[in-house]
């Protein structure tokens, strides 16, 4: 008998998650959803909000001093979101799913009491607090993910966890497409508060990672922070520590000042103010479909290029996208359309922060993974804030906000020079 015929197709099967993973999962996935969400509010209702705001503070509410005084939050808003790497030595020592849950409920209990401000600092303030918290949900998610995963379904995971930043984005257009229409800002910061549910499901419903429970007791009380910096992890995490401050200079340039540009155009064709209003939530919806394909399109490529190769591929779609979007577009005589036509270009590559949610965990071993992924994350927030600060000036300035951030495709080019000192890890398993 012919042996080829006994020969049967090897199928490989992925390891199944289990009840815990899935929650898991979808606790951390939600989290990040309605982190998304909570961030990109504050873009959407930042005129409405300051222009009733200013004056009770004092200030007359001009179109400069609204773009100034929403720079000046939006910086301090960053600088909370810096402050965030706070929670990773927390997480290290204490666990992954409690630390999540706090980071939820600080996060959403900050933006609800946004709500109720009556001045530019209970604002400032508000959305300072709620920076911190809502810094920390994405290095607690992607480190929980990547930790509880199995090997073999871990770096998709790392995709699928992201599209929940950029889901949450278009959840809020479509709240403010209704909600913030009809029953103004206030509303739509009260919409920040429903992440608490999520947060008490985290705490009731998810087990700790094996991984984190596995390490060492004296292990896990050791000093994170001063251990990524020794010899060991230093240059990873300043290496780290620049591609992510890159990769958020182009998402606040891209994303933040896109529903003001596309309110800008829609105003130069001739719409209305709530017709305006409506097309900038639209092209936010598009803008974060786009972002999710790209999520989606990451993990394959990097299993198949490297984790090097793809950020490269990624980092110059944004440069070419951003310049094309805000340096070209926007100045068009009849824009509109084309710039929302860039606008899905921007957003599908500006899904490389999922190859930060896959790559950072392969970088450094369990006792101090949180801790890292919080700081370079934060690392990059801080220069975020201080590049936002400059861009509102330059757009007071320049009397025009296209040139501005297309500017920011720079930055873009100065990574490419900085991926070949990142360490590669494909074929790689997640370090113990």
């Amino acid at each position: 008998m012919n042996s080829l015929t006994d020969r049967t197709p090897v199928v490989r099967r992925r390891t199944p998650l289990n009840r815990s993973q899935i929650a898991g999962f979808w606790g951390a996935w939600a989290g990040w959803t309605l982190d998304g969400m909570d961030s990109f509010i504050y873009a959407l209702v930042l005129t409405p909000a300051l222009t009733e705001l200013l004056p009770r503070s004092g200030y007359a509410a001009t179109p400069a001093n609204v773009g100034l005084a929403g720079s000046i939050l939006f910086a301090l808003f960053l600088v909370g979101w810096g402050l965030s790497f706070i929670w990773g030595p927390l997480a290290d020592r204490f666990g992954r799913t409690k630390v999540l849950a706090g980071t939820i409920f600080t996060f959403a209990i900050f933006t609800g009491l946004a709500a109720t401000s009556h001045n530019v600092w209970e604002l400032a303030i508000y959305r300072f607090i709620a920076g911190v918290g809502i810094g920390g949900e994405w290095a607690l998610a992607g480190t929980y993910v990547a930790e509880s995963w199995p090997e073999d379904r871990r770096k998709m995971g790392a995709g699928y966890l992201q599209t929940g930043y950029y889901a949450g984005f278009f959840l809020a257009a479509a709240l403010n497409y209704t909600i913030g229409v009809h029953y103004g800002w206030r509303a739509m910061f009260l919409t920040g508060a429903v992440p608490v549910v999520v947060a008490i499901l985290v705490l009731l419903r998810v087990k700790e990672t094996e991984k984190w429970e596995k390490a060492d007791a004296s292990t896990v009380r050791a000093k994170p922070l001063r251990e990524i910096f020794g010899p060991t992890y230093r240059r990873r995490t300043w290496v780290a520590c620049i591609l992510l401050t890159i990769a958020i200079i182009g998402l606040w340039a891209g994303a933040v000042y896109e529903p003001s540009a596309v309110i800008q155009l829609a105003t130069k064709a001739g719409m209305a103010k709530n017709d305006a209003i409506r097309t900038a939530s639209l092209a936010t919806g598009l803008l974060s479909i786009s972002t999710i394909l790209g999520c989606l399109a990451l993990p394959p490529l990097a299993e198949r290029i490297g984790r090097k190769k793809t950020l490269a591929v990624y980092f110059l779609g944004m440069a070419v996208a951003i310049v094309g979007s805000f340096g070209w577009a926007f100045y068009l005589p009849n824009g509109l359309a084309p710039f929302i036509a860039w606008l899905c270009v921007l957003g599908f590559f500006g899904g490389n922060f999922a190859l930060f949610s896959l790559w950072l965990p392969e970088q450094f071993e369990t006792r101090v993974r949180a801790t890292a992924f919080a700081f370079c994350t934060s690392f990059g927030r801080f220069v975020g804030a201080g590049v936002n600060f400059l861009l509102g000036a330059a757009v007071l300035h320049m009397h025009t906000l296209g040139v501005p951030v297309a500017l920011t495709a720079l930055a873009f080019i100065v990574g490419l020079f900085v991926i070949p000192f990142a360490p590669e890890t494909k074929g790689e398993v997640l370090p113990q």
